[in-house]
């Protein structure tokens, strides 16, 4: 999205933003999640360290869900004619984009919004997201801001006492996305202090512990499947479900193996129900009952994961430019999408449907391009072979060109990113390594920059 120059609201200096007054997620699937997100509209000053929403309108359209919405920030204070002279445009060019099919009675009576808030309550409404669900998940920002402000941990533990019906599913997936994005962006004293905080989370609560014995059963089940290699088998993969002590041991094989349990792994486990007796019939049906709620489960999330990155996938294809939609929408790909492309792809080849086919190559080509490891990760790969302190110094000279800042910046993101997984014995040696050569990099961009 390009950057507009703009005038900050707090000293006046002239600024770059990314000005978004047209959110037209038909068009631009991807300008949802920045509108979401803040990433759009969303002022930081350098000069004097404000920060804060942009007071600008708002055009934001859905044709899939027939919403046409309109905000205008009242704090601007212009009449009524005014703020149709300037929305007026914008919603001209939704109009215009969309083929005649397409064009519906919505479109001719957009949904005006006094507030900015009520604007993003109705997006996420049509979502199927309540009052009641962004209630709760406010409520949960605002814990973790406190348990962010508090060092010491006897504090936190009262804190989170107090706040545990807040610690769920939902407010665990958000601090992780909250940590990561921190990882991601450099800062790594808030990375560090979320992990301390995480770690806490998962000792002191019932949510948290079930969360740890949920991983640690992932864990034990994902090694066992992997020693049994190739010679894995319907039949093996029964006696290991049957031999699971724990719910989360049944779940963790039925999330990582759900494509073995198919007709064939039901019908012996069926035939195992017929020959048994007692108790021990009892607890087979008993299993086979859980094993058909867990795979229902996947199921369902599959089709659903499916469904939504099938959806996106046409919206792009649907556009007149795939490549440059493509290339708009890249950070906005999943795998599941990735894997769309290649089943559409498969599918327009069978069909001998070459328009279809043409689209869908040029959209892999990009994905394919975008894929690509950049060179700095390449040669980061290698600086860990290497055996010692010498041998590094070396290769960081022979390669001085792209031994600056950002490269030592990228090393220091990826320590961090190491130092998260604490109980995994290979994160924690690789971490090691990138930190030694973290610090001999450093040294070596501040002995340039000082002859430079």
């Amino acid at each position: 999205m390009p950057q507009t120059t703009i005038s900050c609201p707090r000293c006046r200096q002239m600024i770059q933003a990314n000005v978004e007054q047209l959110v037209d997620v038909t068009y631009e699937p991807a300008s949802k999640q920045r509108l979401m997100s803040g990433q759009s509209n969303n002022a930081r000053c350098p000069h004097c360290g404000y920060e804060g929403r942009l007071a600008t309108p708002i055009v934001y359209h859905d044709n899939e869900k027939e919403l046409l919405l309109t905000y205008f920030p009242p704090e601007l204070g212009l009449p009524l004619n005014e703020q149709e002279r300037m929305i007026g445009p914008l919603i001209k060019q939704v109009v215009e984009r969309l083929p005649a099919e397409k064009r519906k009675g919505y479109l001719f009576s957009p949904q005006a919004n006094l507030t900015y808030e009520s604007m993003m309550e109705t997006i996420l409404n049509k979502d199927g997201i309540t009052s009641e669900m962004i209630k709760g998940q406010q409520e949960r920002v605002q814990f973790m801001e406190k348990l962010m402000q508090v060092t010491s941990k006897d504090v936190r533990l009262e804190l989170i006492k107090q706040n545990e019906k807040l610690i769920d599913e939902q407010f665990f997936a958000l601090f992780s996305r909250i940590a990561q994005n921190a990882m991601q962006s450099g800062q790594e004293p808030i990375a560090r202090a979320l992990i301390d905080i995480q770690t806490q989370l998962l000792d002191e609560t019932a949510y948290g512990r079930q969360l740890k014995e949920s991983v640690a059963e992932m864990e034990a089940a994902q090694k066992v499947l992997q020693e049994a290699g190739q010679s894995l088998t319907r039949e093996k993969l029964l006696d290991f479900v049957l031999e699971a002590k724990t719910d989360a041991r049944v779940r963790a094989y039925v999330s990582m193996a759900r494509g073995g349990m198919d007709y064939s792994f039901f019908q012996t486990l069926t035939e195992k129900i017929e020959k048994a007796e007692g108790d021990e019939k009892t607890r087979l049906e008993g299993v086979r009952e859980k094993l058909l709620q867990y795979t229902s489960e996947v199921d369902k999330q599959l089709e659903a994961r499916f469904k939504q990155a099938q959806d996106f996938v046409e919206s792009l294809l649907a556009q007149e430019d795939v490549e440059k939609a493509t290339q708009e929408n890249i950070e906005t790909f999943t795998q599941d999408s990735v894997e769309v492309v290649n089943q559409l792809l498969r599918q327009a080849s069978e069909k001998n449907d070459y328009t279809r086919m043409g689209k869908l190559q040029k959209m892999a080509q990009v994905l394919q391009a975008a894929s690509a490891p950049p060179p700095e990760v390449a040669f980061i790969e290698q600086l860990i072979q290497l055996p010692d302190d010498a041998a590094i110094e070396k290769m960081l000279a022979d390669n001085d060109e792209i031994v600056n800042q950002p490269f030592v910046d990228a090393l220091s993101r990826l320590v961090a990113q190491m130092e998260t997984q604490p109980d995994n014995p290979e994160a924690k040696m690789m971490a090691e390594k990138l930190s030694e050569i973290y610090k001999i990099a450093l040294k070596y961009v501040m002995k340039k920059n000082m002859s430079g």
